[in-house]
């Protein structure tokens, strides 16, 4: 067994993002929200309104497609708290992690279904699950970094992880592009490349997540008997809330990160939509994507080494302010702004610097800021609770104010969570690991 630091055990715990990172690429981000998009506002599809029936109304795809989202954070939010804590007083977090990666990878293979307007049930569905599968392993996933890495190797360990998951999404995609687009495969299909693209992302993301599983640290404990199994979770949860409440650090970080989240995430899963609501073509879309990952591999790597220099905290700050110009920028682009495609690079690239940065600073530097405890899951499910409440009001506000005013009115509220958040993260208390 890998002793704690040792770098094959943090390079094996930083492969599960190369596993898992291609759903938040193709599923979440590029392929399957241009599919979605494009599908749904075909003639045969949508009314004269541009609106989709389903569940017996009417709505807009994007606010339809916003609203499944939120719902499958709300189960995660709800779940992962019982579950974590299940985990830790049963030490069964890489059960919980394998449980929920098999339920994404199957629910995203399930996507190659979707296939017109009677298949619209098939997207909802499938994206539901596939998201509470991906969102939920990730908590067991987070858990293990304070027991794989020290916490002098906690930020550089957190910013492999989203680099390689860069990395393995990047060369994903090139192929679900070559599937979409041209005919080295020996057709030239663009909706049944994109259906195949789907199944890719399911086999990969289960194929490679072996690799992790073969060397974290198994499972210590014994089932807990049926009859107390849930009541134990549940115990052991209030008992970590009650003392992570006690921490004054935490509650403020956890009410920053909840504010940023609410940016951050929402930018992330809405960024394919907006530009298709642009006007810009699927592959400029994709080429701004793609465009993306490369910059943050970049960009994780800068803002890891910046840390170590001048602290966690101000360069969050750093990271925080730059997401806010992104808002405002965005805001300003519509169909009729010269040079659309050079703006929308642009933006791209701003996102790809931080978007990456701010993600792996959170989680390492929350990591830093836990007390010494082995109840890691179940302190880490406040810190996805906390991420998945903000993604509910964040597709919710989003989805609301599109529905009222424009997409770009969507954008702009963002920057106001931003602000908050910089704000609040001015409140931490410097420590011996996070300044």
């Amino acid at each position: 067994m890998l002793k704690k630091g040792d770098k094959k055990l943090i390079n094996a715990w930083a492969f599960y993002d190369w596993a898992n990172s291609v759903y938040s690429l193709v599923i979440s981000t590029a392929v399957f929200p241009i599919y979605y998009a494009g599908l749904t506002a075909s003639e045969n599809f949508a009314n004269a309104d541009g609106k989709i029936a389903f569940l017996g109304m009417l709505w807009k795809p994007t606010s339809l497609y916003n609203y499944a989202l939120a719902f499958s954070f709300l189960v995660v939010a709800f779940l992962s708290p019982m579950f974590s804590g299940i985990a830790d007083y049963a030490g069964s977090k890489k059960k919980f992690l394998k449980r929920f990666c098999l339920l994404g990878s199957i629910s995203v293979m399930c996507l190659f279904f979707f296939t017109g307007k009677e298949t619209l049930w098939v997207a909802i569905v499938f994206s539901i699950l596939a998201s509470i599968g991906f969102w939920g392993s990730i908590v067991f996933y987070n858990a293990y970094l304070p027991e794989v890495a020290h916490p002098e190797q906690q930020d550089n360990a957190s910013a492999k992880g989203f680099m390689l998951g860069y990395s393995g999404s990047i060369l994903l995609l090139i192929l679900c592009l070559v599937l979409i687009e041209t005919e080295v495969f020996g057709f030239y299909d663009k909706q049944f490349g994109s259906q195949l693209s789907f199944v890719l992302v399911g086999l990969w993301w289960l194929g490679f997540a072996q690799i992790t599983y073969a060397k974290l640290p198994a499972d210590l404990k014994s089932d807990l008997p049926k009859d107390n199994y849930f009541k134990k979770g549940i115990l052991e949860f209030k008992k970590v809330a009650k003392e992570l409440f006690g921490y004054h650090s935490l509650k403020i970080f956890l009410i920053s990160f909840f504010l940023l989240s609410i940016g951050v995430q929402t930018i992330i899963l809405m960024a394919g939509i907006f530009g298709t609501i642009l006007g810009l073509p699927t592959l400029n879309l994709i080429g701004t994507i793609l465009l993306v990952q490369f910059v943050g591999i970049l960009g994780a790597f800068l803002f890891s080494r910046l840390s170590n220099k001048i602290g966690n905290i101000k360069t969050l700050k750093i990271t925080i302010a730059i997401w806010g110009l992104v808002c405002v920028i965005g805001f300003n682009l519509t169909k009729e702004t010269p040079n659309i495609d050079l703006y929308f690079y642009v933006l791209g690239g701003l996102i790809g610097l931080v978007m990456g940065a701010i993600q792996s600073l959170a989680r390492s530097t929350y990591s830093k800021l836990l007390p010494k405890t082995e109840d890691t899951a179940s302190y880490f499910s406040f810190f996805d609770v906390t991420e998945k409440i903000a993604l509910v009001i964040g597709m919710v506000t989003f989805g609301l104010l599109n529905s009222i005013f424009t997409i770009q009115s969507s954008v702009l509220s963002l920057a106001v969570f931003f602000l908050a958040a910089f704000v609040v993260l001015s409140f931490i208390k410097k420590t011996k690991n996070v300044s």
